[in-house]
């Protein structure tokens, strides 16, 4: 196979970083391997998808010495290959497709692989974070978890527009028709109660409308093309519930072949108000005991994080800190941070790139609730929204939780909330700190004068 002239394609010239490196160009049906020149008389070849084609092409690339293999994050289909390479023992580099744009020319599924060997040569490749094998499996659990809560949704939906085609309004007197008040009267309408009082008569002491009220909205036109249409919605959301239990104890499971990263007996947790959350779409076991087993430090205590999310932080980011040098490769790493683009010594531009980091965007929802809380988190999103605006202020905010994630992770260093007044304070004195400098360089002094209030 005859390989890539290099006098153009900008690496000419350049030492070899890695020496024993291959490239995989990885699609659906084939992947096109290659290792350097002098290994193989044929350096580049091709493999199938299949389980024993995976196999060979990995006895292949150790047959020829390589330790070190670059690979596209190409949808799903790097997966299979990246798990056979991964139990070989071979270093992998995952690398972003757009970090590797080939030199413009003719464009090949040969001379693509052949560029990123080549990339990966001269050590011009860095790879995507991915976390441990174990941590991979919790991820894909609570992936999949999120996907079947999103489904469930839609057939709430589904039966929410079959109650509207019968006038049943069970949505104007009722916060939640999925609670315990609407699930009885829906399931009691399913198994063929008509009777409007027998229905309202189903409320639940703790719902807020009265039983009156109730009876007047179910007073409706039971057409069975509805009815059945709302019974198939609600066998479908049952049987989704049933598969998020069986998934939830997946994952309890999981959580407990994870391996802690600490020794230490920890101190039992406190009692705190998260601790009795009740959430449809919460997890069934005690996420956060097991998150502080984990961890070593509880992260759920961070004001405006709860126990789901901070298992989808953990799933997203692993345990280990040390993946990211400084607390600011963290938070660009999260696109948190914003990117200053230079030029001739002058910062052109100083913008947060858009993207789709499942960590980030927990955050950012994260952040979104802190809007009325009494906290100094609160107030910070507060005072942000004043100064730029709410899109920025959720971005800064997002970014604070980001700082103190990876400080509590890294350290196993305590949260603690010194509340708004306290925070207001500070930032005052900040403030003051800041004028006396300035009036002092343009030699002046600031007095304080008596407030009347």
């Amino acid at each position: 196979m005859k390989g890539r002239q290099q006098e153009g394609d900008g690496t000419a010239g350049m030492p070899l970083v890695n020496l024993n490196a291959a490239g995989l160009d990885i699609g659906a049906a084939e992947i096109w391997a290659c290792v350097p020149a002098d290994r193989d008389v044929e350096p580049v070849r091709r493999f199938g998808t299949v389980t024993p084609d995976l196999q060979a092409m990995a006895e292949w690339l150790v047959g020829c010495g390589i330790d070190t293999v670059a690979m596209e994050s190409t949808g799903v289909y790097w997966i299979p290959a990246y798990e056979i390479l991964e139990e070989r023992g071979l270093r992998l580099y995952l690398v972003n497709a757009r970090h590797i744009k080939n030199v413009p020319g003719r464009k090949s599924d040969v001379q693509d692989c052949q560029w990123i060997q080549r990339l990966h040569s001269c050590g011009l490749l860095n790879a995507s974070f991915r976390p441990d094998s174990d941590i991979c499996a919790l991820r894909a659990y609570l992936r999949h978890r999120a996907n079947l809560i999103e489904n469930r949704a839609v057939h709430i939906q589904h039966m929410q527009k079959a109650l509207l085609q019968m006038n049943l309004q069970l949505t104007q007197v009722l916060s939640d028709i999925t609670g315990t008040t609407g699930m009885a009267i829906l399931r009691a309408v399913v198994a063929g109660e008509r009777n409007p009082l027998k229905l309202a008569a189903l409320r639940n002491d703790r719902c807020a409308k009265p039983q009156a009220d109730i009876a007047r909205a179910l007073t409706g036109n039971y057409r069975p093309e509805h009815l059945f249409a709302l019974k198939q919605a609600l066998a479908l959301y049952d049987a989704y519930t049933q598969h998020i239990r069986e998934c939830d104890a997946e994952i309890e499971r999981q959580f407990s072949l994870i391996r802690p990263r600490h020794d230490d007996n920890l101190p039992p947790l406190h009692n705190s108000d998260k601790n009795n959350t009740h959430s449809k779409n919460g997890p069934s076991y005690d996420a956060r005991t097991l998150l502080y087993r984990l961890l070593g430090v509880d992260l759920v205590a961070i004001t405006g994080l709860n126990a789901s999310t901070v298992q989808t932080l953990i799933s997203e980011i692993g345990t280990d800190m040390t993946r990211w040098p400084t607390v600011k490769h963290f938070c660009s790493w999260l696109q948190l941070a914003p990117r200053n683009d230079i030029s001739g010594g002058k910062v052109l531009r100083s913008r947060t790139l858009q993207g789709h980091n499942r960590a980030a965007q927990a955050l950012r929802l994260a952040a979104q609730s802190l809007t009325r809380s009494p906290s100094a988190l609160g107030a910070y999103l507060r005072h942000m929204r004043a100064r730029c605006g709410p899109k920025k202020a959720i971005v800064a905010t997002a970014h604070k939780l980001a700082r103190i994630l990876y400080t509590m992770l890294k350290n196993r260093q305590p949260f603690h909330d010194i509340g708004a007044d306290e925070y207001e304070h500070r930032l005052r004195q900040r403030r003051v700190a800041t004028l006396q400098k300035t009036a002092a360089k343009l030699g002046f002094t600031l007095q304080p004068i008596q407030v009347s209030e």
